[in-house]
């Protein structure tokens, strides 16, 4: 119990709770490792339990009916995995697959009973909600990426918010997820670093000028809104 009770409290979004709250909190929870590629679970499966990310890296997919994997975000530690659109139902229904992208250490808590304990008291609803907002962002982004972004906006935008993503994974990997060709992917990376925003030492990807970065997709949005 003691293992569950200092992650939790290593973890951003139970930092309101009390002692008191916390030893609630740990009764109703459980540590678990998952390993690379590993499902937590599918596309509309109705879900009784809410995922924390301890450590490791997790991703969101869906499939389309080529059996393609199209890929919408990353998740990273410190983070909720499961996807939340409502607070009012006893029972979560999964909006995309979610597998791990690494090794990973989840908290595990039944979500009934943390409805019940948090939730419906207002502990922790407020937390909840931003999360709920988070996850909104987050498709916005997915939007943004797959209909407005251009190959430069895209790498520069995930090196921008994502640079610790962007330097664990691939770089085939990388253009997979960014829906370029790695022949692109090169070229944009060669142009940032031609340019003085990145540089590349040993494969791994440094922001020089985060101004400059972050001017390019930033701006990007403002032509499109």
């Amino acid at each position: 119990m003691s293992l569950v009770r200092d992650k939790i409290k290593n973890l951003d979004f139970f930092n309101v709770l009390t002692k008191e709250q916390i030893d609630s909190l740990v009764d109703i929870s459980t540590i678990k490792t998952y390993n690379k590629d590993y499902v937590l679970y599918y596309e509309n499966t109705k879900i009784h339990y809410l995922y924390f990310l301890i450590d490791g890296l997790a991703k969101s997919y869906k499939i389309d009916k080529y059996d393609n994997e199209i890929f919408l975000y990353y998740i990273q530690d410190n983070s909720i995995i499961t996807e939340i659109s409502t607070i009012n139902d006893d029972i979560l229904t999964a909006y995309s697959n979610i597998s791990f992208a690494e090794r990973s250490q989840v908290l595990v808590i039944d979500y009934k009973l943390f409805k019940t304990y948090f939730l419906d008291t207002n502990i922790l609803s407020k937390e909840f909600i931003n999360e709920i907002l988070k996850r909104s962002k987050h498709l916005e982004d997915l939007i943004n990426r797959e209909f407005i972004f251009d190959a430069v906006t895209k790498v520069s935008m995930m090196i921008g918010t994502n640079l610790s993503i962007f330097n664990k994974l691939k770089r085939h990997t990388v253009a997979l997820v960014l829906h370029i060709q790695p022949s692109t992917l090169s070229r944009v990376l060669n142009k940032l670093k031609k340019d003085n925003i990145i540089d590349i030492i040993c494969g791994k990807v440094s922001i020089v000028n985060m101004n400059d970065l972050k001017a390019i997709y930033e701006e990007y949005l403002d032509e499109k809104n």
